[in-house]
Formats: C-alpha cells, sequence, structure tokens
C-alpha cells in the first residue's frame, strides 16, 4: 500500500532552530524538500564533499590499480596539495623535457662560456653549430634537473598511493548529514523570535512526532495534503514483497501519492520476466552463487530479490532443459521440455501471449475493484474484456488458433459497449468527450500491448542460439585426426571461446532484464493500471 502522508509546519523559538533540526533528525519521520536549498551554508558542506571525492579520486589514480602494503592517514587538503604539487611538477618536467629536445642536437655545450665569447666578438658560428638563443644552462645540468624532477614526482605519487582513501570515504555519510542539516536550516524561515518549518509526516509516524513536539515545546499543525499539492511516496508493500523497494529505488521510480502500489504483481512478473529472459539455467544458477558468495557485502533487499530472480532462471532451466545452451539427456522427456520445444514455437508464443493478457487483464480488473461502486468501474471491466478479445486475435494472426471463436466476438461487443458508455460521465462529456473518439486507436493499442509480450521469447530465443553457436564454435576445434599436441592447443582455444562466449551472453542476458523486465512492467502493465510512476519516493530527514 502507499502510506498516508500528512503535511506538516513546526515552530520552534529561532534560537533553538539548531537543536529542533537536530531532534528532528534523530526522530526519522519527516520529508524535507531540500533540493531547493542552495545557500552559503550547504555551498561550503557540498564544496567539503566535493574535495573529499576529488581526493578519492586522485589517491585511486595514483594507484593505478595496485593497492599500497600500507596506508598513510592524510587529510583531504593534504591530498589535493600533494596532487597540485604534482601537477606542477609535471608541466615543468614537460617544459624542461621540451627545452632538452629543442638543444640535444647541439651537444652538451657550455653557454656561460659561449656568451662570454661571443660578447668578446669571437664568431664561434664558424667553428660550432650553435643556436640563434642559447640556453640559460648546459644539456648535461637540464638532463640532471630531469631527471630529479622525475625522481621526486615518483615519490610524491607514492605519497599519494599510499594515503588511506578509506578513511576519507568513511567521511561521506557525516558530509552528506552536514549537506542536509546545512539546507534544513536554510529550509527553516525564522519570523521574528519563531522558526518555522515545513514538511511531510507518514500517518504511521505521526504518534511519534506529536509526542516529540510535546516534550520539546514545538507547535505543529498537521493537515491533510491540499488539492494540487504532490506529498512523496511511502511505499510499505506486503512483508514477503518489501524488497521491491529496494528495486524501485535502484530504478529511481515511485508512484504517485494518489496511484497505486504495484509491488505485488511487479515482483512476481519481473521474476517470471527475469527467468525467461535469461532463458538458460546455468546462468540462473552462475546468478545464484554469485548472489550467495556476495550475501554478506549486499543489502539484505538486494539479496532476497537477486536469489529469488536467479532461483526463477534455475527453474525455468529446468522446465526448458536449457543449460549452457545444451539440454540434460535425463531431461529430454519432461512433459514441460517437450512442449516447450515445439518446433513450431507456437507453444512458446502461446505462453507469453498468455503471461501478457493475464498481466494487462489484472491491471484492468483491479482498476474496476477499486473504483466500484463508481459506474466507471464497469468501463473497467470493459477493457478486461477487450484485451480478452485481442489475445485471441494475437493468436489467431500467428497461426495458433484457427479463427476467432464466435463468443469472442460476444464479448468483443459487450465490453466496447461497456467502454464507451462507462468510460466517461455524462457530465463530463464537454471534458472528457474526445476520450471516445480515440477508443478505435486505444484498443489496437491494447493488440500491440499483447503483442509486445513475445519479446520474452525472442529475447530467450536469441540468448540459447547464441549459447548454441558457441558452443558449436568451441567443439569444432578438438578432432581426433589431429595430433596430440594440436589438440591440446584446441583445447585451450575451446575452453576460452566458451568462457568469453557464455560470459558476453550473459551480460547480454543482464543487459535485456533492465531492458525489456522493466519495460513492460513500467510500461505496458502500468499504463493500464494507471501508474504513471511521476512520484518522489519519500525521503526522511535523518542521520546517513
Amino acid at each position: 500500500m502507499i502510506v498516508k502522508m500528512k503535511h506538516l509546519d513546526l515552530l520552534c523559538v529561532a534560537a533553538g532552530k539548531e537543536a529542533a533540526l537536530s531532534r528532528l533528525r534523530e526522530l526519522g519521520a519527516v520529508h524535507l524538500d531540500l533540493s531547493s536549498a542552495s545557500g552559503a551554508g550547504v555551498a561550503a558542506a557540498k564544496g567539503e564533499a566535493a574535495d573529499a571525492e576529488r581526493a578519492v579520486r586522485f589517491i585511486h589514480k595514483a594507484r593505478g590499480g595496485s593497492q599500497p602494503p600500507r596506508l598513510d592517514a592524510v587529510t583531504v587538503a593534504d591530498v589535493i596539495a600533494m596532487q597540485d604539487r604534482l601537477d606542477r611538477m609535471k608541466a615543468d618536467a614537460e617544459a624542461l623535457s621540451n627545452e632538452i629536445a629543442a638543444y640535444e642536437p647541439y651537444g652538451d655545450f657550455d653557454p656561460v662560456l659561449a656568451k662570454k665569447l661571443l660578447d668578446l666578438g669571437i664568431d664561434l658560428k664558424s667553428v660550432a653549430d650553435l643556436p640563434d638563443r642559447l640556453p640559460e644552462r648546459r644539456l648535461s645540468v637540464m638532463r640532471s634537473e630531469l631527471a630529479t624532477l622525475e625522481r621526486d614526482m615518483a615519490g610524491l605519487k607514492g605519497r599519494l598511493a599510499a594515503a588511506d582513501d578509506k578513511a576519507i570515504l568513511s567521511r561521506f555519510p557525516e558530509l552528506a548529514d552536514r549537506i542536509a542539516f546545512e539546507a534544513a536550516k536554510e529550509l527553516m524561515s525564522e519570523h521574528g523570535a519563531v522558526a518555522v518549518v515545513s514538511g511531510w509526516v507518514p500517518e504511521s509516524l505521526e504518534k511519534n512526532l506529536l509526542a516529540a513536539a510535546q516534550k520539546e515545546s514545538w507547535g505543529l499543525l498537521l493537515r491533510e495534503p491540499a488539492l494540487g499539492e504532490t506529498p512523496p511516496t511511502l511505499v510499505e508493500p506486503p512483508a514477503l514483497f518489501r524488497p521491491m523497494k529496494a528495486l524501485f529505488a535502484g530504478l529511481g521510480i515511485a508512484p504517485a501519492y494518489t496511484e497505486s502500489d504495484v509491488s505485488v504483481p511487479f515482483m512476481c512478473y519481473f521474476s517470471l520476466f527475469f527467468a525467461m529472459l535469461v532463458g538458460d539455467g546455468a546462468y540462473g544458477a552462475i546468478f545464484l552463487l554469485g548472489t550467495l558468495a556476495m550475501r554478506k557485502k549486499l543489502p539484505r533487499s538486494w539479496f532476497i530479490l537477486l536469489t529469488v530472480f536467479s532461483s526463477a532462471t534455475v527453474l525455468w532451466g529446468l522446465l526448458s532443459n536449457t543449460w549452457f545452451g545444451a539440454g540434460l539427456p535425463w531431461c529430454a522427456g519432461w512433459p514441460t521440455v517437450k512442449w516447450l520445444a515445439d518446433p513450431s514455437y507456437h507453444n512458446m508464443m502461446l505462453l507469453c501471449f498468455t503471461i501478457g493478457v493475464s498481466h494487462l487483464m489484472l491491471a484492468r480488473v483491479w482498476n474496476g475493484i477499486c473504483r466500484a461502486p463508481d459506474s466507471t468501474c464497469i468501463a473497467e471491466f470493459g477493457w478486461a474484456g477487450i484485451l480478452l478479445f485481442m489475445y485471441l486475435v494475437t493468436n489467431s494472426i500467428v497461426g495458433i488458433f484457427q479463427g476467432i471463436p464466435q463468443w469472442g466476438f460476444c464479448v468483443l461487443g459487450v465490453s466496447i459497449a461497456a467502454v464507451f458508455g462507462f468510460s466517461v460521465k455524462p457530465s463530463e462529456l464537454k471534458t472528457r468527450g474526445a476520450e471516445l473518439g480515440m477508443l478505435p486507436l486505444n484498443i489496437m493499442s491494447a493488440l500491440g500491448d499483447i503483442i509486445s509480450y513475445v519479446r520474452l521469447f525472442a529475447v530467450g530465443l536469441a540468448s540459447v542460439k547464441v549459447a548454441e553457436n558457441f558452443n558449436a564454435m568451441a567443439t569444432g576445434l578438438v578432432s581426433s585426426g589431429h595430433a596430440f599436441w594440436l589438440n591440446a592447443l584446441m583445447s585451450v582455444a575451446m575452453v576460452a571461446i566458451l568462457v568469453v562466449g557464455h560470459a558476453l551472453n550473459l551480460a547480454m542476458a543482464g543487459l535485456s532484464i533492465l531492458v525489456h523486465a522493466v519495460r513492460l512492467n513500467t510500461l505496458e502493465f502500468s499504463n493500464h493500471k494507471g501508474v504513471s510512476w511521476s512520484g518522489y519516493a519519500f525521503n526522511p530527514f535523518k542521520k546517513q
């Protein structure tokens, strides 16, 4: 569900506003819009954070991927100063190298002695090749200076590489807290002796805030969101589906406050899409082993999500008997394997279209239940009937069904009448009547939405075919007719092809999940459910 929000106005004594903000941060119950703050305090805090980030980048650049045996404690200012000095030394070294290159053709002569002789009127150019402009020091001195400079640069770079970046990184939460606190101070406006700040608080945390206000002698004004206001969205799915909050945060999406929480169908169908798009049980096993290996480093929500998605992929591998693009002999006779292995691919496409129509009809039936007893719920059930008819049409187009059954046309007629008659109320005809004229286009769009689910079959099949081709390339290298040493060499090449090929295919499978599995949930399903993902997530003012 989406937790109800209350708009908050908090009043406190202006002299104690920092203490009030500190207490408010400890509560972690109020969402403040800190994005608009850009005062001097915020700029200074952001500058400090930016310096820390630059310092870490400088350290990593100096290391070049290697880890020093020991780490030295340094400040951010020390690191930046060392980098600035290193940059100046690099510029000096480059200028000195250019000077050496310019005078190297003339040899290691003494420019001071040459200048004295020229001042005495001696024509040196008749006996020696000299530049038009004499250097300030001889070539050997410049080379010595360059060697010293390069040695000093190497030492400085070594000191930079040995700087303790972990100590600097550990301060990032503190710096983020400082930025947020300075932004909140700026947001808390003063009116004489009183300071005021506005925000949003979930109804579930309202009691905690009231108790704190009574203890701290704050003034509170809590009210329902006004028309035109856009509260933040706090999604609280059932406990089993709560890890979906991590996926929403990772994708950077949130339903609008007035929309629905679709975490449950999102997770169920996303797991299925994940499995079908990867299309290989062995790849799922690799994902699962990697997830288990990273258990201590992964956040709990991501560990649960990746375990569910990987397990679903392993299960799909069992049902389809697909393991690294090949099949296991003892699974070949399973009914599901035979059904999915239909050479015409009709069964696989039928499965995709069935998944699609169930997904989209779920959205429409859900809408209808939510709108009851309002008359517009009839239109939503009508759309469910239209989707069912389009499912029959889609299967007929690709030859899975031989024509559309008579009852399908009856469903279509009743459904169109329901949508046309109840989508717009009579009182809304002037403002929304044009929507009825778009009905034919929307019906055709529903057909396209169902057809788009065939991507589950197409992408999964492509993944399997790529794996099969890499397998064929690899096994084709070894032949019993070759000499032993040649077969050994070919075996190494075969292993390399298999590892690189399947790694590439695995990476492409991950990309297809981001593109297709996310799209089917956030576009096709969400369009029918009425979820625009235009909200912003509830982000309470609290310590990182």
